[in-house]
């Protein structure tokens, strides 16, 4: 059997490249190879990972298709959104199906470095889909990371007012927070806000007893008040577990009271709210109590949704 050229096992290649290394179309078509897109194909044992499959799509579409929204930031190493379609855009009434792909067209292309748009102009393209709170997680995390800055966000947006997603990210700046560590830190600062209790600080600095704890969300002026994320994470890392417990004992002894919040509890999002509100006036909170009308909803809607029509604009 003829042996392969090394190249054509460790990732998808074109049918040009296969001809160039000897591998004739008729080879292609044997058992040992499996085709992925029109001219793109991969070995039949290679497991195609996320970053096989963007590399397959861009020998699939035209160099000036740009990897964008939700793909591109995934690209960056967040573990969160759809994984398909993959999400392109090209300039131009471009039109291409494959299979997997979604391939946007626009007037003019954002800014790019390489074959994918800025993050910036791709989570532009993302908020023009997303939920509220989804697209508050994924900012605060592009944020958080530097992988995009609020003047760039905001830049990018108002000097393109006709894109998708730009009013949609201006609107969303006031709900961002890149001090935020974690979507569930992210999620849970959402739920509160949006249910009209006072928004907590991110991660603030906080004296328990000489030591200096940054508790994941803090009500600083009712208490304070510590809210902690519990991920499954601090069940399986021994050390986490460990530290989790002298945190906890800081705090006791201290007399600091703190609210933990699990997975299971965010999946009750009201109930989540009404504990956390609870406890607030055990503190002496005596603002207004959580309300789950308009303005809460709003969280599980679209963004485009809560920012309400738009006039157009001249492109």
């Amino acid at each position: 059997m003829h042996s392969l050229p090394p190249e054509l096992l460790t990732g998808p290649f074109l049918r040009g490249t296969a001809r160039d290394l000897g591998i004739t179309d008729r080879m292609l078509q044997g058992s040992r190879f499996a085709r992925v897109h029109p001219r793109v194909w991969r070995h039949r044992d290679l497991e195609m990972t996320e970053v096989d499959q963007v590399a397959a799509a861009m020998l699939a579409l035209p160099d000036r298709a740009l990897l964008t929204g939700i793909s591109r930031i995934r690209a960056l190493g967040l573990d969160f959104g759809a994984q398909q379609p993959l999400r392109f855009v090209i300039e131009g009434d471009h039109h291409l199906a494959l299979e997997g792909i979604f391939l946007h067209r626009t007037k003019k292309l954002p800014p790019a470095a390489g074959r994918m748009v800025t993050p910036a102009a791709a989570y532009l393209s993302y908020v023009a889909r997303a939920r509220v709170i989804d697209a508050i997680k994924v900012g605060d995390w592009l944020l958080h990371h530097g992988h995009m800055t609020r003047a760039e966000l905001r830049d990018l947006a108002l000097g393109a007012l006709w894109r998708d997603g730009a009013h949609e990210a201006i609107w969303l700046l006031d709900h961002l927070d890149e001090r935020s560590r974690s979507l569930k830190e992210s999620e849970t600062r959402a739920m509160l806000t949006f249910s009209g209790l006072d928004r907590p600080e991110s991660n603030g600095a906080l004296d328990v007893g000489g030591v200096i704890l940054t508790p994941d969300l803090l009500y600083r002026k009712w208490g304070p008040l510590a809210l902690e994320y519990e991920g499954t994470q601090h069940q399986l890392d021994r050390t986490q577990y460990v530290s989790d417990i002298d945190r906890y004992e800081l705090y006791r002894n201290a007399s600091i009271p703190y609210v933990q919040i699990t997975n299971e509890k965010l999946a009750q999002p009201r109930r989540l709210v009404l504990d956390v509100h609870r406890a607030l006036v055990a503190r002496g909170y005596d603002g207004p109590a959580p309300s789950f009308g308009e303005r809460w909803l709003l969280l599980f809607a679209r963004v485009s949704t809560a920012v309400g029509p738009r006039q157009p604009v001249q492109r």
